[in-house]
């Protein structure tokens, strides 16, 4: 039960960081974690959206390499 919440969870934040790198890739805009004044809350914050970065890398590069994704010409 509570390793099922945990999994859950971990599911949630690497989720959430991913969307954050998505975020940051095609507006520019990402969370400042240098404000964060806590040097071991900003590595862990630094961390976090690395995780979300690998994560995005991984499926953007399996998106190029499918068959089943394209590319759309930009209007």
């Amino acid at each position: 039960m509570v390793l099922g919440r945990v999994v859950h969870y971990a599911f949630d934040a690497a989720l959430l960081s991913t969307v954050v790198a998505g975020v940051r890739r095609t507006s520019g805009f990402s969370p400042d974690a240098s404000a964060i004044s806590d040097p071991t809350l900003r590595t862990v914050a630094e961390k976090f959206l690395g995780v979300g970065e690998t994560i995005f890398d991984v499926v953007q590069a399996s998106a190029v390499n499918s068959s089943y994704f394209k590319r759309d010409p930009r209007k």
